[in-house]
C-alpha cells in the first residue's frame, strides 16, 4: 500500500509532488522550474537534513557553535578556504543565467522544511535531539561558498616530495608517486626543500577532512581548543586523498547488443554514511533529470536526461600550488616580493562556541592565498594557491549548464563553464554519438611543472588558464568506445609536455582490465556493464605472478598462488594471501631498499604500484620474494587460522560505515553499518581501497550507474548504505546488502514505471 503525506509549504507557488519508491529514490514532480529546485531542497533537508547541516557548518566554519571548544582549530581552518570573492562573479560563472535563482529556491525549499519541523518536531532526524542542538537556515549562497569538501590538487604531493627530496633525493620521490609522461623533477630555482616542514599542512588537511565527533573532542575545554589542531590517523587520510578517483566508460551502438550506446559511471570517493551520493529525479517543464548530486547542491552531475546521459572521473590537473615566503625579520606580516616587502591581508573574526564567548581567530591572506603555516622563528610563511579561490569553482556546479543539452555537441559546449573538479565528462545521446571531454580550470605555469613548492616572491606566478580549447577531447572514435579511470589518457599527440596540466596520474590497473574487458566484448550489455564495475581482476596479481615461477619455497604458499586466476573474491583463499603479501610485506620491503630515513620512508607509504612492479619485474629482488612471502603466511595464520582452506578474502576485507555520531550518542540509534565482506582492492575495477590496519574500505564506489541511451526504464543503480540519512528509515542501510554483492536496483524514469514502483507520495501545496 502506497503511504501518502500532504504539506502546506510557503515560498512554494504551484502544487507539486515527491513521489518515493519502494528503495528509496524521490520523484520530485512541479509545476516550475522554481518549484522543482525549491523541492529538491525541501526533499533533501526530509532524507539528509542531519548530513547538510554537519557539512554547511563544516565548511563554513561554524562546528564549534553546536559542538564546542573542540571545534575551533578545525572552524579556523575552513574559513581559510571559503569564497571570498564577488557573488556576482561566482553567479555569473556556472553557465546558466539561472544559478542563483536556483539555488535561492534550492536554500528556500530547506528552510521551508526546517519550517515545518520548528511547528512538529517529529519532523527532525534523531541526531538534533541527542546533541541539543537545532539546524541552521540557509542563505542561497551557502550552496557554493563552501569549496574544502571539494577535489583538487595537487599541495599535498608537492609537500611531500620536497619532504622527500631534502632528506634522500628527487628520485626516491618516484618510489611515492610515479610521473607520466615522462618527466625529469627539477627543483625550482630558490627552492630548498629544506624549508618544507612536516607539518606545513596541518591546517590544510584540518579544512578538509569530515569533522570527528568523539567523546574527548565534546569535552574539550577551551584552554584546550587549541590541541584539536591536527587530523587523527593522518597518514591514513592523506593515503585516501590520493585514492580517490572513479571509472567511466561508453560504448557506442555499433558495439552493443541493443544496437545503443551504453554509459556507466562509478565516482570513488570515501565511503560514508551517508553516502556522499543522493539519487533524485528531477521533473520540470523544460528539465527531466534523474541521477546523483550531492546532497548539499541542486541539479544532477551523473545521470541522464530524456535525450542524453552522461557521466565523469577524475582527470588529475593540477590546480594548486604551496607558495614559500621569506617574511620581513620586524613584521611577520610582510612576505618578500619582487623587489620589495608586501603586507599579508589579515581579517579577524569571530567564531561561535557553544556554552562560551565566541573565540577570536586571525586569518592571514598573501596575494596567492590562505597562509597554512608560519614559522616566525626562521622568517618563513606558506600560503595554498588554488582554483578555489577563482569564481566558478564550487564543485560539480557546473552542471547547471549541461542538465538539459540534448546532444553530445550541446553538452561538450557547456562544459565551457565546467571548472571544478578537473574530470572526464562522457556522454551519450540518443542519436547515437558519444564523446570524451577533458574539462576544468588548468592553471598555465610558463616556467615550472607544478610538482613542487615554488617561492612566493613573484618569479612564479600563473598565467591565467587553458581554454576549453587546449583540453583534449574525442567525439566518437575508431575503437567504438571510451573508457578512463584516472590514468594519464592523454592522447599520443596531445602536447602533453608543453602544457604541463598535470603528471601525478592512477596507476593503470583498473584501467588496463577495462580495456581489455570492453575489447573482448563485440556486443557489450547492461549486464557487462554492472559486471564489470564489479570486476575483482588484480592486473597487480598477475604481474607478479611469473616472479613465482623459480621458486620452490614457501610450498604452501605457491601451491596458492600458482593455479590462482588473479580474482580478488569474497571467498578467496589466494586473495587473501596475495593482499596481505603485497600490501603488508612485499611493497614495505621494497620500500625499505629504497630508503630507511625515519622521515622520508613513511612519506612513501602506501608505494606507487607502477613503481614497485617495475622493480620487482626488473629481477633483482627474488630472495625479497620469497622472504616476505613466507611472512605473509604467518600473518595469516594470525589472522585467519592455520588452514588455508578456511581463508577468505572477505573475512578480512570489509565495508563498515559508521554513523557520526555512534561513539557519542545512543549506538542503538545511531547504528553503524557493516560488516559488509567485500573482494577488490584499490587495483580492481571495483575499487575497494581499504586501510592497512583492520582491511576496512575507505575509498571507492558507493554509487554506481549504469544507463542503456534512450532505454531509459532500464537504467540500474546502487547507492550504499542507502538512500536516507535518518537512522530511523527504511532506507538508511537497506541498500548496503545489495552493493556488497554487486546487485543493483531500478532506476526508473518514466511517470508509468515510477508510479508502479511507487512506496510514498508527498503531496506539496503553496501555503
Amino acid at each position: 500500500m502506497v503511504q501518502t503525506a500532504a504539506y502546506r509549504v510557503p515560498g512554494l507557488e504551484q502544487p507539486a509532488e515527491i513521489v518515493v519508491d519502494r528503495w528509496g529514490i524521490p520523484h520530485i514532480r512541479a509545476a516550475s522550474q522554481h518549484d522543482v529546485y525549491f523541492v529538491q531542497g525541501f526533499n533533501i533537508a526530509r532524507d539528509r537534513l542531519f548530513q547538510i547541516d554537519l557539512w554547511r557548518k563544516r565548511g563554513l566554519g561554524l562546528m564549534a557553535g553546536d559542538y564546542g571548544a573542540g571545534f575551533v582549530a578545525q572552524d579556523r581552518a575552513a574559513r581559510l578556504f571559503i569564497y571570498r570573492g564577488a557573488m556576482q562573479a561566482e553567479w555569473d560563472a556556472y553557465g546558466n543565467p539561472d544559478t542563483q535563482a536556483i539555488c535561492t529556491a534550492f536554500a528556500a525549499g530547506i528552510n521551508a522544511y526546517l519550517d515545518l519541523a520548528a511547528r512538529d518536531p517529529a519532523l527532525l532526524p534523531p541526531e538534533f535531539a541527542a546533541m541539543g542542538i537545532a539546524p541552521s537556515r540557509w542563505a542561497p549562497e551557502d550552496v557554493l561558498r563552501v569549496r574544502s569538501h571539494a577535489l583538487s590538487r595537487n599541495v599535498e604531493q608537492e609537500a611531500a616530495r620536497a619532504q622527500v627530496a631534502a632528506r634522500v633525493g628527487l628520485e626516491a620521490d618516484l618510489a611515492r608517486k610515479n610521473l607520466e609522461p615522462a618527466w625529469t623533477l627539477r627543483l625550482p630555482e630558490g627552492l630548498d626543500p629544506a624549508d618544507i616542514p612536516p607539518e606545513v599542512l596541518d591546517v590544510y588537511w584540518l579544512a578538509t577532512v569530515d569533522p570527528d565527533i568523539s567523546p574527548e573532542r565534546l569535552a574539550a575545554t577551551r584552554a584546550q581548543a587549541w590541541t584539536w589542531t591536527k587530523v587523527n590517523d593522518f597518514d591514513e587520510v592523506k593515503q585516501d586523498a590520493s585514492a580517490q578517483g572513479s571509472n567511466n566508460w561508453v560504448v557506442s551502438g555499433g558495439r552493443t547488443a541493443s544496437g545503443r550506446p551504453i554509459l556507466a559511471s562509478d565516482p570513488h570517493r570515501e565511503y560514508r554514511n551517508p553516502s556522499v551520493r543522493y539519487v533524485v529525479h528531477l521533473t520540470a517543464p523544460g528539465l527531466d533529470v534523474i541521477g546523483a548530486t550531492e546532497p548539499p547542491t541542486p541539479g544532477v552531475f551523473i545521470g541522464h536526461n530524456d535525450r542524453i546521459a552522461f557521466g565523469l572521473t577524475i582527470f588529475p590537473m593540477d590546480q594548486e600550488d604551496l607558495y614559500v615566503y621569506e617574511t620581513h625579520p620586524d613584521d611577520p606580516d610582510q612576505y618578500r616580493y619582487g623587489d620589495g616587502w608586501e603586507r599579508m591581508t589579515v581579517l579577524r573574526e569571530e567564531i561561535p562556541v557553544r556554552g562560551e564567548a565566541p573565540e577570536v581567530v586571525t586569518l592571514r591572506f598573501t596575494r596567492h592565498g590562505p597562509v597554512v603555516h608560519a614559522d616566525p622563528a626562521r622568517h618563513r610563511a606558506f600560503a595554498i594557491r588554488s582554483v578555489w579561490s577563482e569564481p566558478g569553482t564550487s564543485a560539480y556546479m557546473g552542471r547547471l549548464a549541461y542538465m538539459t543539452a540534448g546532444s553530445v555537441a550541446e553538452f561538450g559546449a557547456a562544459l565551457r563553464n565546467w571548472h571544478a573538479p578537473t574530470v572526464n565528462q562522457i556522454c551519450a545521446d540518443q542519436a547515437g554519438d558519444i564523446g570524451w571531454f577533458a574539462v576544468g580550470k588548468a592553471p598555465r605555469r610558463p616556467n615550472w611543472d607544478g610538482l613542487l613548492p615554488v617561492p612566493g616572491d613573484g618569479r612564479y606566478e600563473w598565467d591565467g588558464f587553458h581554454p576549453l580549447e587546449d583540453l583534449p577531447r574525442v567525439i566518437n572514435p575508431a575503437r567504438g568506445y571510451v573508457a578512463t579511470a584516472n590514468e594519464m589518457n592523454m592522447p599520443a599527440d596531445y602536447p602533453a609536455t608543453a602544457r604541463k596540466l598535470g603528471f601525478e596520474w592512477a596507476e593503470r590497473s583498473r584501467s588496463t582490465r577495462i580495456h581489455e574487458v570492453l575489447d573482448a566484448q563485440p556486443r557489450h550489455t547492461l549486464a557487462d556493464s554492472m559486471a564489470l564495475q564489479c570486476d575483482v581482476f588484480s592486473v597487480p596479481a598477475r604481474r607478479v605472478a611469473p616472479l613465482l615461477a623459480t621458486l620452490t619455497e614457501p610450498a604452501e604458499a605457491l601451491a596458492l598462488l600458482r593455479d590462482w586466476d588473479f580474482q580478488l573474491r569474497v571467498d578467496s583463499a589466494a586473495a587473501a594471501l596475495f593482499e596481505v603479501w603485497w600490501g603488508k610485506h612485499l611493497k614495505p620491503a621494497l620500500l625499505d631498499t629504497i630508503t630507511q630515513d625515519p622521515v622520508a620512508r613513511p612519506l612513501l607509504v602506501p608505494g606507487d604500484n607502477e613503481t614497485m612492479l617495475a622493480l620487482l619485474e626488473g629481477g633483482q629482488h627474488a630472495g625479497l620474494i620469497a622472504a616476505t612471502l613466507r611472512e605473509a603466511l604467518v600473518t595469516c595464520r594470525r589472522l585467519l587460522g592455520n588452514d588455508p582452506a578456511g581463508w577468505r578474502w572477505g573475512a578480512l576485507h570489509h565495508g563498515y560505515f559508521p554513523h557520526v555520531l555512534s561513539r557519542v550518542a545512543d549506538p542503538a540509534t545511531f547504528r553503524d553499518v557493516g560488516k559488509l565482506p567485500t573482494g577488490g582492492s584499490g587495483s580492481t575495477p571495483m575499487n575497494t581501497t581499504y586501510r592497512g590496519t583492520d582491511f576496512r574500505l575507505t575509498v571507492g564506489a558507493s554509487f554506481r550507474m549504469v544507463v542503456d541511451v534512450g532505454a531509459w526504464d532500464e537504467a540500474k543503480v546502487i547507492n550504499t548504505p542507502g538512500q536516507s540519512g535518518n537512522p530511523l528509515s527504511p532506507h538508511y542501510d537497506d541498500l548496503g546488502p545489495l552493493w556488497a554483492r554487486g546487485e543493483y536496483v531500478p532506476m526508473l524514469y518514466t511517470k508509468a514505471a515510477v508510479d508502479a514502483a511507487a512506496e510514498l507520495r508527498i503531496a506539496l501545496t503553496p501555503a
